[in-house]
């Protein structure tokens, strides 16, 4: 008997540490990245970046030069010449990485992009297959690594207000992506996201 109580004790004592709940803070929860969230501020978040990203895509694969060329273009898609000017603190790379990703999943082989970003590891590996120090792997060698054909470039700008009467704080956030010419220069594609934001307060960017 004394046996079966000490059980029992031990399964309502587990029960209830189970139900526990922190009364210090608020449970968290996953939350749509494409929809407003709970922490809102008038800087670039999780919605903007999504929707940014799915548009510009969108529009890039309407150019001709860019999507229907006889041969698929060497696209450089990352964060190295797209410049934050803006009072928002943002990583550049969750921005032309969701639109390189979302990009190459669209364009199911009309773009061929380069990781200019690797080039390093790419040429570590270049280095030691040269050498003997490994094998050519599968795919064979080549004579060097792929040339850029056009390359992704842009700036995020904003204009900021603020009332001192009642604090409330406005801004205005404007977004260019361009692909430019690796040869010519010429800009061959230009696209633009812009919205504006107004608040109480703003919120913390990390």
């Amino acid at each position: 008997m004394r046996r079966l109580m000490i059980v029992a004790s031990a399964g309502l004592l587990l029960s209830a540490c189970q139900t526990v709940q922190n009364s210090a803070g608020a449970p968290t929860t996953y939350q749509d990245p494409a929809t407003l969230g709970a922490v809102k501020g008038v800087g670039i978040e999780s919605q903007d970046i999504v929707s940014m990203t799915d548009q510009m895509m969108r529009d890039m694969l309407t150019e001709p030069r860019l999507a229907n060329a006889a041969t698929p273009p060497n696209v450089i898609l990352d964060a190295e010449y797209f410049v934050n000017e803006s009072s928002s603190r943002i990583n550049r790379n969750s921005i032309t990485d969701r639109l390189r990703v979302s990009l190459q999943r669209a364009s199911q082989g009309r773009l061929n992009f380069v990781g200019r970003h690797y080039a390093n590891m790419v040429q570590s590996e270049r280095n030691l297959k040269r050498q003997g120090v490994v094998d050519k792997g599968t795919t064979g060698t080549a004579a060097a690594q792929r040339g850029g054909d056009y390359r992704l470039g842009g700036r995020i700008t904003s204009l900021d207000a603020r009332d001192p009467r009642t604090g409330m704080m406005s801004r205005y956030t404007q977004i260019i992506f361009e692909m430019a010419d690796l040869e010519s220069g010429d800009i061959v594609w230009s696209g633009i996201y812009e919205f504006s934001k107004a608040g109480a307060d703003d919120v913390i960017y990390r």
